[in-house]
């Protein structure tokens, strides 16, 4: 596809402008589908394994952020954690909104009020309230509310419309991300293919793990806070014995 239809490059762009330009430190997945329950655990090693690192390709530094915080939940538990703070905190969240068009379960009647949920969030996030709006919601006789009722607005959102969720539309999602991650990886000039970041906690773990078990002569030198957290566990571990 042309650039300015393709998904994978959009979605990774639009991921770079409010990572680099807007300065957003986290991004949201709200699939408004319980079977998609997993996929923002999913998404959150694909891209902050992948992309969650400092040193570019030709062995420099990057002087830029690259990979967001991404975390979610189904949005329909969300909305009852942590959409107040979307909605009205005072830190901008870009969120991918995922719905389902038609159910994968036999409770169709009940559809159309999940689909309405995740469509009014979209436009809350898009067009707040206005102060004037807020002082007619709070009336005359409770003007200390208005403030409490004034939702900013213009907060990022992207909706992302599954005809039906089965083998290929969810496989069809996941490579959709899986290249708006390399898209971001290309503009940042890193490797995504690589996760050292993972190695130099297992190496130390090895250590600490041999430590909690040996003799009291044997223990290894660890700075302070390492050195009484095994103590305690030390300890703890002997007690249990």
């Amino acid at each position: 596809a042309p650039l300015e239809r393709n998904l994978p490059v959009l979605l990774g762009m639009i991921g770079v402008w409010y990572r680099n330009f807007f300065g957003s430190q986290s991004y949201l997945v709200a699939p408004y589908s319980e079977a998609l329950h997993y996929l923002p655990a999913y998404l959150q090693q694909l891209e902050m394994e992948s992309n969650g690192k400092s040193a570019r390709l030709d062995g420099r530094f990057v002087d830029y952020p690259t990979a967001a915080v991404t975390w979610g939940e189904p949005g329909t538990n969300g909305q009852h954690a942590f959409f107040q703070m979307l909605h009205q905190g005072p830190t901008i969240v870009p969120i991918d909104f995922i719905a389902v068009l038609t159910p994968e379960h036999p409770l169709a009647d009940h559809h159309p009020k999940l689909l309405a949920n995740c469509f009014a969030q979209s436009e809350a996030l898009m067009l707040g309230r206005t102060e004037e709006e807020a002082r007619k919601v709070a009336g005359p006789d409770k003007p200390e509310l208005v403030s409490h009722l004034v939702f900013p607005g213009n907060r990022p959102t992207t909706t992302l419309l599954v005809d039906a969720l089965n083998a290929r539309t969810l496989g069809a999602l996941i490579a959709l991300y899986e290249h708006k991650v390399l898209v971001q990886a290309s503009v940042w000039n890193i490797n995504p293919f690589d996760q050292w970041g993972v190695e130099l906690g297992k190496i130390l773990g090895k250590v600490v793990e041999a430590d909690l078990t040996a003799a009291a002569g044997d223990v290894k030198q660890h700075d302070s806070s390492t050195a009484t957290l095994i103590a305690r566990a030390r300890a703890a571990l002997k007690r249990a014995e």
